[in-house]
């Protein structure tokens, strides 16, 4: 049984879906070292998760709310701003065929990476100008930002390195048969308007080989 002594507000805590060191100051009732201290032995009982460096979770919340949405929730805060993006949304629109193990994000700050106990998060830059193309996707009262499957497919393409695109694009197996016609004037927006001479020589590609098949 996990003792969790010296907890002033245990309800309040385990109906978060995540907390930083300030929050559990509160919550805990301490401050500091003691702190610490204390983070350090709740979470080698199992009661506290970490998420990185300074964010917590409860192992009670985990429990009881569903994996997937969750996951993609954290995705969100562990690095603001980001939107879930690239492989990941790839994969779960059924564009590419293999499992995917990372969540892969897109944000205007520095590349970055987290592992926990939920997987690896995997955070990449882009320009300003080309963070959009996601939507909010909501999880009970949360928000999830995450690319749309063009967008998504434009991540991908614009930060992977290419040398042959026919052959890259070829050995990424993607499944064109879930990618629309609104899909593709979606991806024609944001390389026209927001890219350069590399993603315009794909969209060509693409055009040539994948419309109207």
């Amino acid at each position: 049984m996990i003792s969790i002594s010296g907890i002033m507000y245990q309800k309040e805590l385990e109906l978060l879906p995540y907390f930083n060191k300030d929050a559990a100051s509160v919550l805990i009732g301490k401050s500091g070292k003691n702190l610490d201290k204390k983070i350090a032995q709740l979470t080698k009982i199992g009661y506290l998760e970490t998420l990185k460096k300074g964010f917590y979770v409860s192992s009670a919340y985990v429990e009881k709310v569903p994996k997937e949405p969750y996951i993609e929730f954290v995705a969100n805060i562990l690095r603001t701003p980001s939107y879930i993006s690239s492989e990941y949304v790839l994969a779960k629109e059924g564009l590419i065929p293999e499992s995917v193990f990372s969540v892969t994000s897109i944000t205007t700050k520095t590349p970055r990476s987290f592992s926990n106990f939920l997987g690896t998060f995997l955070y990449k830059n882009i320009k300003s100008e080309l963070f959009t193309g996601y939507r909010e996707s909501f999880w009970e009262d949360k928000i999830v930002y995450i690319a749309t499957k063009a967008k998504a497919l434009f991540d991908y393409f614009y930060l992977k390195k290419m040398g042959n695109i026919e052959r890259e694009i070829y050995d990424s197996r993607i499944n064109w048969g879930n990618f629309s016609r609104d899909d593709l004037e979606e991806f024609e927006k944001y390389t026209i308007d927001l890219s350069g001479r590399k993603m315009i020589n794909i969209l060509s590609w693409i055009k040539k080989n994948y419309v109207d098949r």
